[in-house]
């Protein structure tokens, strides 16, 4: 496992990153209704990234199609966006993006309902957003690595939701993918000891249900295998001397 340690003016360079992808997740959200197509949303991003001078960091990334993943429902992770996927009051919709500035990767997602979600729904978006920012908290120099997908595991599996095995946080640079793998799931005081200029991808996937994932034949968009709702919140953490600074807050 090779493990890239950031300086701090590369970590000052994938802030200005993630500070573009914030303003691109910014840009989406209001447009993030009832009757939006998610190509419409895609072409917002699109438009954003270009504004701001980045490169959009998923689309040709192993031949993806799209600068943004729109997963609506029971998609955990990378649904398409397309024309035809037309958001409706009462679904859920994870919009995952990615962008590169001056050669420096970050990743974010947020998952929202549109309209007025179930009860249970949107208990999901609540306590995976709350896994999340507990599992920031655990990005700490010489604390473990597992403490991390520990703590997303005990909130999320606490209330009844299925912590998605299949798909994992990344250590992230100037590449999109980098070791360390940061599973949402571990055992406490296990794994590598975390240590300044780590940079880590968070992004607990939760399910409403199991946590059995598939992916469709369009071999991309991974769907819950029981057909409950899913959740999916990231952000791009550095660790530091002074604790976790969030680059796309």
């Amino acid at each position: 496992m090779a493990i890239m340690i950031k300086t701090s003016q590369e970590i000052e360079k994938m802030r200005i990153s993630g500070v573009a992808l914030r303003k691109v997740h910014n840009a989406i959200a209001p447009h993030v209704i009832a009757g939006a197509s998610t190509m419409d949303l895609e072409e917002i991003a699109v438009a954003k990234i270009a504004e701001l001078g980045g490169k959009a960091a998923f689309k040709g990334y192993h031949g993806y199609p799209a600068a943004l993943c729109t997963s609506i429902n029971e998609e955990v992770v990378h649904g398409i966006p397309s024309k035809k996927r037309v958001l409706r009051d009462g679904d859920i919709l994870s919009i995952d993006c990615g962008v590169i500035i001056d050669g420096y990767y970050s990743d974010a997602a947020m998952t929202y309902a549109i309209g007025k979600a179930e009860p249970r729904i949107q208990k999901l978006l609540e306590v995976t957003q709350a896994s999340l920012e507990a599992a920031i908290d655990q990005c700490k120099v010489g604390g473990r690595l597992f403490d991390i997908g520990a703590t997303v595991q005990e909130i999320c599996e606490a209330e009844g939701f299925g912590v998605v095995r299949d798909f994992v946080g990344h250590g992230i640079g100037r590449s999109m993918h980098e070791d360390p793998q940061v599973p949402n799931f571990g055992t406490r005081g296990k794994g590598l000891r975390l240590k300044a200029g780590m940079v880590l991808a968070i992004e607990p996937m939760i399910n409403a249900g199991k946590p059995e994932v598939r992916v469709l034949p369009d071999g991309w968009t991974a769907v819950t295998v029981d057909g409950s709702f899913s959740a999916h919140f990231e952000q791009t953490v550095a660790i530091t001397e002074n604790g976790p600074l969030v680059l796309t807050r």
